[in-house]
């Protein structure tokens, strides 16, 4: 008897518990939403491609009635996560009913502009469009560049900017087929890297060039400076600068003391010297 009348109780009691909370659940959904927070991450570089006021207006859309229960968070997180300058979003209610959403927005890694179409990517390699009302600070890329060499162009851009020396030259990187060149301050030259393998080693190896060579020197002198080959540097003269004229002097004179039988060789050779707007190569090693 006494077993029985203890199950009963335990039976009344899990009743009016489930009672009361079935009530406080059903009070609690009726309840208005309180308050918005929208927490927007900040990073070491801060961005501004969302508006704390747009994100409220998705919310509002989300759930017109503003009651508790009518909210339907995984929905709304979707709809967040979507949004192509958001990198990820939290959505989640406190006990005072107040709805909190905390969002950290992409950071550009770079800016390209290829195929006509000017748009971001971030370190992940995600594209996501640029903003009518903002625009962040970063390097500028162009050409036909793959997806699949996004991540390692922005890191390339990353140890760019940690560095003091490349950041001060490089403001800019271009794609001409399979080869990138880095775009100078100087504007006079462009820096060939070639692939984005050992780009560690090939900046180094233009660091050197500018220490031993390039300050004593015009940088007018020069349209391109190739780092793409191991161990060596090739420069490429700039015919329209005065100075290249002695030069070009002296190869035209080596090619005149070759052999009758490469004269064929040396007179094509010889209008590649002398022909306007064309370049002439010189070899430089770096120890």
């Amino acid at each position: 008897m006494k077993n029985k009348f203890r199950i009963l109780k335990i039976l009344v009691t899990v009743i009016t518990f489930g009672f009361l909370l079935s009530f406080s659940v059903k009070r609690f959904n009726d309840k208005p939403m309180e308050k918005v927070t929208v927490i927007l991450s900040q990073t070491k570089n801060p961005v501004y491609f969302i508006d704390e006021k747009d994100i409220k207006e998705l919310v509002k859309k989300s759930n017109p009635t503003k009651k508790i229960g009518d909210l339907n968070i995984p929905a709304l997180e979707k709809k967040l996560n979507q949004l192509p300058a958001v990198d990820s979003a939290n959505v989640y209610l406190n006990l005072n009913g107040n709805l909190n959403l905390d969002i950290k927005q992409r950071v550009p890694a770079f800016r390209l502009n290829k195929e006509n179409r000017d748009f971001y990517v971030d370190a992940k390699g995600v594209e996501f469009p640029i903003s009518k009302n903002y625009s962040f600070p970063c390097m500028l890329v162009m050409g036909n560049v793959k997806k699949s060499e996004y991540v390692a162009l922005a890191e390339l851009v990353a140890k760019i900017d940690r560095d003091d020396f490349s950041k001060k030259y490089f403001i800019g990187i271009a794609k001409k087929k399979d080869n990138y060149e880095l775009l100078t301050s100087e504007g006079y030259f462009k820096v060939e890297i070639g692939d984005l393998e050992k780009i560690d080693l090939k900046v180094k190896g233009f660091k050197a060039f500018v220490e031993k060579y390039l300050i004593y020197q015009n940088p007018e002198k020069y349209t391109k400076v190739s780092v793409k080959y191991e161990n060596q540097i090739v420069t490429t003269l700039n015919p329209n600068f005065k100075d290249n004229d002695s030069i070009i002097s002296v190869g035209k004179k080596e090619l005149e003391k070759l052999p009758l039988i490469n004269k064929k060789k040396a007179e094509a050779e010889k209008k590649a010297l002398t022909a306007p707007k064309k370049e002439k190569k010189a070899l430089v090693k770096i120890e």
